[in-house]
């Protein structure tokens, strides 16, 4: 007997249909599986058979072929157990095959006949409503994750017995029920707030220029000088997540499983600090089955790369790509998978390998030569792509006894809501929404200096010796300076601060303000 259930594959964050044709007929009794199926795959053939027999299902003593198909794409990972199953107990005649064809199934089984959680199901679930399908049996562990997408019904089984006694008409399953994502969004909050830095207000209001633009940021400071907490604090002053957005974070952390199950949507920006051991692909991303990395994990977030020059060179160097294009491409033999990565980049690193160049004549150890070549691990072409370059200063002792707040994460998120819709607005028509993001055609439209503001940026240009990048970068924290003093212009003090930012660029004892 011969019958077809439906399933899915993912490749990078899309979801594709696949046909999971079962066949049971007359001959030696013997189990195969085909259609480009990976080592899990192959391996589901023990699962499903157990599982069956566990559930005390008849698992057929005949020639069973199993082919999934299209049959010329690789398939990878246990989500097609469950589909597997319910074909072979369609051909012992367990199961009806027209109840069966109103389903698609999706989730890996047990030795037991429990149906285990798997990873992607939020963007199988969008492929699935793209294309028509209804109906889709998932695991009782990923319910709250399929419980985010609209007019498509999903119904969770927690085994086989319960999924089989369904389609017989013999029981009902819990249908999942949809969750607006505006009523869960606030359950998350608990991030560090500005109002218990001490001090550091340069720093704070480089970061405010960060959030409000989207700009990449390097701190540049001495050990205990705070870069870390700034760091941390940052989320707080970020925008809200909308639910596109939300939905794009949550197909990536759902694929790498890394998603909270008993939450099932990201609600607040991703913040990502990985070591500084960490390796180029999980920087990146890629592996045997092109995982998504850390970069792609902090899409529509923050990416925190502390003590910067110690990360591998290759890792660093792997960065141009995604703070350029806000994507990033991984290929491999098999396949190229695209994931995004709008991030923005903060970075920390020392002054000297010691930390404390400049803290005092007689605390920094290091020789000019040891100085330069610790600056020179990052190269020219990264430093170009961070918009603010931040000197960060230890805090004085007065500040760190003074029993006042500063000024809270709330007050200042005020202000990078408002210039963030002055953004909005102006790039209504087009795919970006920050000035970070800027073409060139939208820099000439948008920021456009009067007579004194290009004398000043051209000689800037000249004694920095600055690239076009690094000009095109200071334009565009121009422009978000200007949209935080609700400017329609660019004016002299707006571009004087934005020079401000660019240190690294600088020679000693150089100053153009």
């Amino acid at each position: 007997m011969l019958t077809k259930v439906k399933s899915f594959g993912l490749n990078g964050l899309d979801g594709y249909l696949v046909d999971v044709e079962v066949d049971v007929s007359a001959g030696m009794p013997s189990y195969d599986i085909v259609g480009l199926g990976d080592t899990a795959i192959k391996e589901s053939k023990f699962r499903v058979k157990s599982a069956i027999r566990n559930s005390l299902y008849q698992f057929p003593i005949d020639k069973v072929t199993i082919n999934l198909a299209p049959a010329d794409t690789k398939k990878e990972g246990s989500l097609y157990d469950l589909a597997i199953a319910v074909g072979i107990l369609v051909c012992q005649g367990v199961l009806d095959k027209n109840k069966v064809k109103e389903f698609a199934y999706v989730g890996e089984l047990s030795l037991d006949g429990s149906i285990k959680k798997v990873n992607g199901i939020l963007p199988i679930l969008i492929t699935a409503k793209e294309l028509g399908i209804k109906k889709v049996i998932v695991p009782k562990e990923n319910a709250f994750e399929a419980s985010y997408i609209e007019n498509i019904e999903a119904y969770c089984c927690s085994n086989i017995i319960e999924l089989v006694e369904y389609l017989q008409g013999l029981r009902e399953i819990e249908k999942i029920e949809y969750k607006r994502f505006e009523d869960i969004k606030q359950i998350n909050k608990g991030q560090d707030d500005f109002k218990y830095v001490k001090g550091q207000a340069l720093a704070k209001r480089a970061l405010e220029i960060s959030a409000s633009g989207g700009h990449n940021c390097i701190m540049v400071g001495p050990p205990g000088s705070g870069k870390s907490m700034l760091a941390k604090c940052l989320p707080s002053i970020l925008p809200d997540l909308t639910f596109e957005e939300a939905l794009e974070v949550t197909k990536i952390h759902s694929i790498a499983g890394v998603l909270d199950a008993n939450v099932g949507i990201i609600t607040n920006r991703p913040f990502r600090s990985p070591h500084h051991t960490t390796t180029t692909p999980a920087l990146v991303g890629g592996g045997r089955t092109a995982k998504p990395g850390e970069i792609s994990l902090s899409h529509n977030g923050v990416l925190f790369l502390d003590e910067f020059p110690e990360y591998p060179r290759t890792a660093i160097e792997t960065l141009r790509q995604p703070l350029e294009d806000s994507k990033i491409s991984i290929s491999r033999v098999q396949q190229t998978i695209e994931y995004p990565a709008n991030v923005m980049l903060i970075a920390s690193m020392n002054p000297c390998p010691c930390g404390y160049y400049g803290q005092g004549p007689n605390k920094c150890k290091c020789t000019p030569s040891q100085i330069i070549k610790y600056r020179n691990k990052l190269s020219g072409p990264i430093m170009d792509r961070i918009d603010l370059h931040v000197e960060v200063d230890g805090v004085n002792y007065s500040d760190l006894t003074s029993r006042e707040y500063e000024e809270s994460s709330e007050s200042i998120k005020a202000r990078v809501e408002k210039a963030r819709n002055i953004q909005l607005k102006r790039f209504a028509n087009d795919k970006n929404f920050c000035n970070a993001k800027m073409n060139n055609e939208q820099i000439k439209k948008y920021c456009k200096l009067d007579e004194d503001g290009e004398d000043i940026l051209k000689m800037a240009f000249e004694v920095y010796d600055l690239s076009a990048r690094a000009y095109s970068r200071i334009l565009k924290v121009a422009r978000t300076i200007a949209d935080l003093d609700n400017s329609e212009n660019i004016l002299v003090e707006h571009l004087t601060e934005a020079l401000q930012y660019r240190n690294l660029d600088k020679k000693d004892g150089e100053d153009i303000c």
